[in-house]
């Protein structure tokens, strides 16, 4: 299998299956002298294990993570750097599995889940990892977390990135209400407390009829300087949505107004500007999401992700198997009756990794710098 590498300057390749031994990642392109421990990696990946609430998955996953390459520690780097740090060689970091239950999918070892990956890998390969899903399980996206640690850490702290749950099934959050600090207070990543009751009842009855749903989730980065990005063919937008459509059981991407745009018109879709009491643009709203020609433009750069409802449900479902012979499916296991739930994390991961290696692109082009208003040259 070919394509388990995404990034330019910033590079990951995440390896592992569902139910092998372990999972991990290796990245690429790090720059050296940035303060890394296996603690600053695991307050992502805790974020994002499974067996939170009754809403996931109940697999129960520790998700440790152990750094095997890429950092050094001695007396010199404890004086400069105050601890561990990066050397600018690939890191490699490992998460065992260790609650795997591969006799939950024994009916399906021939046959196909419909609205899986089973039939294309298959089709593809003619061999494939029927426990868990293999490589296409959403525990990939563990090791896409461990990435976007380090991502965050290229980053440094001027750049922000958060990411909410904004819609499951056909209930919407209340964006009058919108409070990022209410994320952190409820099990689906809400910024509306007066949705999160709706979402319980709404899920509890989906959980208990063996289903699933769908979701949409929205992640925004602030602190990202003018500039970023290439256009024609490496424009921030595209890669950014290319990542966020990587992860899976994503179905679709937009960017700012995202298709809301169709319905504006020039005058409400233009993000008009004024200059600031600082020197500094300011924009009047934010339809581009933060992106114009593929460059961002210094507002906070805002995406939304669809994802689609958990194909593993307990509702017998028509299908085939490898031999061609017409079944009925019913698929067994633990499993998210709502995928979106679990993919905050998974979502700033994959934005922070694009930033990282716009941020490395941008300043091997540029020399980090940016057009002024008002002065010529470069600052």
């Amino acid at each position: 299998m070919s394509h388990n590498t995404f990034g330019h300057l910033f590079r990951v390749t995440t390896w592992g299956e569902s139910h092998g031994p372990a999972l991990g990642c290796v990245v690429d392109g790090c720059p050296p002298g940035l303060t890394l421990t296996e603690a600053d990696i695991q307050v992502w990946l805790d974020k994002r294990k499974p067996g939170g609430s009754k809403f996931v998955t109940q697999r129960r996953e520790a998700d440790a993570v152990r750094i095997l390459s890429g950092v050094f520690e001695d007396e010199r780097t404890k004086a400069q750097f105050g601890g561990q740090v990066t050397t600018g060689t690939p890191i490699s970091l490992l998460i065992e599995n260790t609650d795997q239950r591969s006799k939950d999918y024994s009916d399906i070892a021939q046959a196909f889940r419909p609205g899986h990956a089973d039939f294309a890998y298959f089709a593809k390969y003619g061999v494939r990892d029927y426990r868990g899903g293999g490589r296409s399980s959403a525990r990939e996206t563990a090791a896409r977390v461990a990435a976007g640690a380090v991502a965050r850490k290229v980053l440094g702290e001027s750049v922000q990135i958060r990411a909410a749950l904004v819609q499951i099934g056909p209930h919407a959050v209340d964006r009058a209400r919108w409070d990022w600090a209410e994320t952190h207070n409820n099990p689906f990543w809400c910024p509306d407390a007066g949705t999160v009751a709706v979402w319980e009842d709404y899920l509890e009855g989906v959980r208990k009829a063996g289903s699933s749903i769908g979701a949409v989730l929205e992640v925004e980065a602030t602190g990202v300087p003018a500039g970023w990005g290439a256009p024609i063919y490496g424009k921030l937008d595209a890669e950014l949505a290319a990542a966020l459509m990587s992860i899976n059981a994503a179905k679709g991407v937009e960017i700012g107004a995202g298709f809301a745009a169709a319905l504006l018109s020039g005058e409400e879709n233009a993000d008009e500007m004024r200059m600031g009491n600082d020197g500094a643009p300011v924009f009047l709203s934010n339809n581009a999401g933060g992106i114009l020609a593929g460059l961002s433009t210094g507002q906070p750069v805002v995406a939304r992700v669809a994802f689609k409802p958990t194909s593993s449900i307990l509702t017998p479902r028509r299908s085939i198997d490898e031999t061609g012979a017409e079944v009925d499916l019913r698929t067994k296991g633990r499993h998210d009756p709502c995928v979106g739930i679990r993919a905050a994390p998974v979502v700033e991961a994959m934005t922070a990794c694009v930033l990282a290696d716009a941020f490395l692109r941008h300043r091997a082009q540029t020399g980090g710098g940016a057009f002024a208003p008002g002065r010529e040259g470069r600052s």
